[in-house]
């Protein structure tokens, strides 16, 4: 059967993050895409100008008609920029076949633009984090989740994806990419499971836009064509570290541009 992945995010009119990078990386990783919207934005390059709301009511609706017609087999879950749509979208999630589920628990847009109202993070926390096979925070998603200081060290990234793990995922990715130094590593831990770093060179561009909603998308990719978690993630993780290093081959607005999706089908 074919590979079927959804993402159900927020929608990037600048087209370098959100639904529409997620749908880029799908489509990159050999999987078919679908989408449920649940926010839309004035977005480019230099940041986030407006933010509107779906209704919950399109989004359940959205939800209902993609699961019960395309057999999907991963699920992605991005941008839910309220307490009312979290809700919305976990008793979807509850009432479908969705496929393992990864949770990119999106906070801040890379301009800086805050995307997550403060009042919604226990919403994540409490009504989505339990169904979610693998969370994928950045360093400063995790300070902000577990109301600490941002992780300095490898032992503090070891220490914060412990206690992410006790709010109920079944697997934490925290990803490094916001850290300092020569090496971006990311931390992939499950309960009972040696830890696993993942390691890359840094790479010196401004040009990261949507990163973190493509390593998450390429990840449910990866689910959806039935690899293992660590598969999937291994896998994501070199798709993105050539999406960066080819990002500046592309000339895409004047402030942070995008990462390059498609850098193993063409060049700019």
């Amino acid at each position: 059967m074919t590979a079927i992945a959804v993402t159900i995010a927020g929608s990037d009119s600048g087209g370098g993050a959100g639904i529409q990078a997620d749908l880029k990386a799908f489509s990159a990783n050999g999987v078919y895409g679908a989408s449920v919207l649940t926010a839309l934005t004035a977005q480019n390059t230099r940041g986030v100008s407006a933010i509107h709301d779906v209704p919950t009511d399109f989004v359940r609706a959205q939800m209902d008609a993609v699961y019960s017609d395309l057999g999907v087999k991963a699920t992605k879950i991005g941008m839910l920029a309220s307490s009312t749509i979290i809700g919305t979208v976990a008793e979807g999630l509850r009432a479908h076949e969705t496929g393992p589920i990864v949770l990119d628990p999106v906070m801040v847009a890379a301009s800086g633009d805050p995307l997550l109202a403060e009042s919604a993070v226990s919403s994540l926390i409490a009504e989505l984090v339990p169904l979610a096979d693998v969370i994928t925070p950045n360093l400063h998603e995790a300070a902000r989740m577990l109301e600490v200081p941002v992780a300095q060290s490898e032992a503090d990234m070891l220490s914060q994806a412990e206690r992410l793990l006790g709010l109920g995922a079944r697997s934490v990715l925290l990803k490094g990419g916001h850290g300092t130094g020569e090496d971006s590593n990311d931390l992939f831990l499950q309960d009972g499971v040696d830890a696993i770093w993942l390691r890359e060179r840094r790479i010196a561009t401004e040009n990261t836009h949507g990163t973190g909603c493509t390593l998450s998308s390429a990840i449910a990719a990866g689910l959806a064509k039935q690899l293992t978690m660590k598969e999937a993630i291994a896998s994501a993780k070199s798709y993105v570290h050539g999406a960066i290093a080819a990002a500046d081959q592309l000339e895409i607005g004047s402030g942070h541009g995008p990462v390059h999706h498609f850098y193993q089908l063409w060049s700019a």
